[in-house]
């Protein structure tokens, strides 16, 4: 008998049918990966399986028992423990990182009327030992990194008795040797019995673990793979066209740079480098998590200062105190997390497409403080067009979008105005094959600025880049040009 039993689920958003007969078996000890296209129905099921929204029909069975959980408490006592992509339900800042480790205890009463905080540490020591993680249990929340809240959030769920583990893009923001281990604790509990069904567009993780595949598109199932899985197969099932190999376009050489980092340290630490970016080149950073991409991407967009060395803009010395001087000066950016940095939370003014694109042109679009909201939905409209964003129109708030789409939707605020350098920190996590095709294909497309992408995934920056670079304890060095890498710009110093 299998632990999850799921038949014929089905869910609708007014015309929009989201899930349409979803049938899935998941067997105790065993990793099933799901695979699908952003849209296709993989965020819907795990809502439903985690009690965040409810079926519109079909059953789902749970060691034999049919269960419809209406809350995520009612889940998690069915069994059903889920790790989301986003952390933002995890912890808040302010909260110690042993605080958020027990906040679901806290929450669910089950806790005396005065707690020590020796005890407090005690529990969420013990919890993180179990997942085999390590972080200071006095760190407040709000100061983690994303990768580090996520830790924080498995290690919640796996203290938890489940018979079933849920994971929903877990190493999207790990670092290769934190994933290495995330790895080694699931092999573990599927060994001792637990069911885990696991979710992500990283090919390279669900051929390290997964025992099977499954593929959704519209709401159905539209494919099945046992070990070894033939991943070629399956992202044709998934996307329904075969998807040829990435080649960077070959593109002229452009003699004008854009922008220079000379003798720069981001840290006092660390060793000086040089870096040089040119018109319509796009150059990936690749690194570790904590070698310094993010910071080099904070420190060029004022969010941050160097150490040490200059820049400049156009020839020009640039050295902007915050990112409000960046962004007058033509140095746009997204950040790593759109949940926190990017979108506007849900039910506020600004959720829809339309705002979330034109949130930092207001001044520009509107100078005399009047908003119309005209050019708003025009810009949107466009966006929507151009880089195939599945909205049902463009006052469609950016939280109905899948994150796919909503990452898209981040692209498309700094395609809306001219920029002279884009920096797009991971701007392909938790983003399916097909729309990390659109998004590439976006940022090539602009001759008239550079590019400069940090990514934890060098198949991503082959993908995308002209020029690779890697960093180390905080320090740029060219690494060995590979065919992938447009020959226009090999040669060309960091």
């Amino acid at each position: 008998m299998p632990v999850l039993h799921i038949e014929n689920l089905t869910r609708s958003f007014g015309a929009t049918r989201a899930l349409a007969g979803i049938d899935i078996s998941v067997e105790r000890g065993e990793i099933v990966a799901l695979m699908g296209a952003n849209g296709a129905g993989k965020s819907t099921l795990v809502k439903i399986l985690s009690g965040a929204i409810a079926a519109d029909g079909g059953t789902i069975t749970l060691n034999g028992s049919t269960i419809a959980p209406k809350t995520p408490h009612d889940a998690a006592r069915a069994g059903i423990a889920t790790v989301h992509q986003s952390t933002d339900i995890v912890g808040a800042p302010g909260q110690t990182v042993a605080d958020a480790l027990l906040l679901h205890r806290f929450a669910e009463g089950g806790t005396p009327f005065f707690v020590s905080r020796r005890s407090l540490r005690r529990q969420a020591d013990a919890m993180l030992t179990t997942a085999g993680f390590s972080l200071p249990l006095d760190r407040d929340f709000g100061d983690l990194s994303a990768a580090e809240r996520q830790l924080v959030a498995i290690a919640r769920a796996l203290a938890n008795r489940a018979d079933l583990l849920i994971l929903d893009e877990p190493t999207a923001s790990l670092s290769g040797e934190e994933s290495r281990r995330l790895f080694d604790i699931l092999l573990r509990l599927r060994a001792q019995g637990l069911a885990i069904l696991y979710i992500s567009h990283r090919t390279a993780d669900l051929e390290a673990i997964a025992d099977r595949a499954i593929v959704i598109r519209g709401g159905r199932v539209v494919g099945s793979f046992a070990r070894p899985i033939d991943f070629s197969s399956a992202i044709e099932a998934m996307i329904g066209r075969r998807l040829d190999a990435l080649q960077p376009a070959v593109r002229p050489q452009a003699a004008t740079t854009v922008f220079e980092m000379r003798e720069a340290r981001l840290l006092p630490t660390s060793s000086p480098f040089d870096l040089s970016i040119r018109e319509g080149e796009v150059v990936a950073v690749t690194g570790v998590l904590g070698a310094g991409k993010s910071r080099l991407l904070s420190a060029i967009f004022g969010a941050s200062k160097l150490a040490a060395g200059a820049m400049l803009l156009g020839g020009k010395p640039y050295a902007p105190r915050s990112p409000a001087e960046a962004i007058a000066s033509g140095v746009a950016m997204a950040a790593e997390d759109r949940h926190r940095s990017s979108l506007m939370p849900s039910g506020w003014p600004g959720h829809s497409l339309a705002a979330t694109i034109s949130l930092p042109h207001l001044k520009t679009w509107y100078p005399q403080g009047l908003l119309f909201g005209g050019r708003e939905r025009r810009e949107a409209a466009a966006a929507i067009t151009r880089l195939g964003i599945k909205a049902s129109d463009p006052l469609a708030s950016v939280w109905s979008l899948s994150g796919g789409n909503q990452q898209k939707a981040v692209i498309a605020r700094w395609e809306a105005e001219p920029s002279r350098l884009l920096l797009l920190d991971e701007p392909f996590q938790g983003v399916d094959v097909g729309a990390r095709r659109d998004i590439i294909e976006a940022i090539r497309a602009r001759s008239d600025r550079a590019t400069l992408i940090a990514t934890s995934d060098p198949e991503e920056a082959h993908e995308v880049a002209d020029r690779i670079l890697s960093i180390d304890r905080h320090t740029l060095q060219p690494i060995a040009v590979d065919a992938t890498v447009n020959p226009a710009f090999q040669g060309t110093h960091a």
